[in-house]
């Protein structure tokens, strides 16, 4: 079973990951695209490291919008370092899709 980080760890994770913020125990970023064709294309392109990672995220998008939660199902649903990993991946693809902060 994967173990829940820490208050403290989290919190040197957060420092991180611009953007994210954790909600009711999950790791959670909202950013806009320049258009709802970038928010597909960022999606596309984040399938592999996703599937790669055997860790499935939460989204949602509308028209370029998107938000993304991260919790770790064996934790109980609580934020562990599969999560902490896989958004700083997720970031750094947003970064080169042009993403901004919501």
């Amino acid at each position: 079973m994967d173990t829940p980080l820490t208050r403290d760890a989290l919190a040197k994770a957060l420092t991180q990951l611009p953007g994210w913020a954790h909600e009711d125990h999950a790791l959670v970023v909202r950013w806009v695209f320049p258009s709802f064709g970038a928010v597909l294309d960022y999606q596309a392109d984040a399938r592999e490291p996703i599937e790669l990672a055997d860790h499935h995220p939460t989204w949602s998008n509308t028209y370029n919008r998107l938000e993304i939660r991260l919790t770790t199902h064996s934790a109980g649903n609580r934020v562990t370092s599969k999560d902490v990993e896989l958004a700083k991946t997720l970031t750094w693809l947003a970064q080169h899709h042009l993403a901004r902060v919501a």
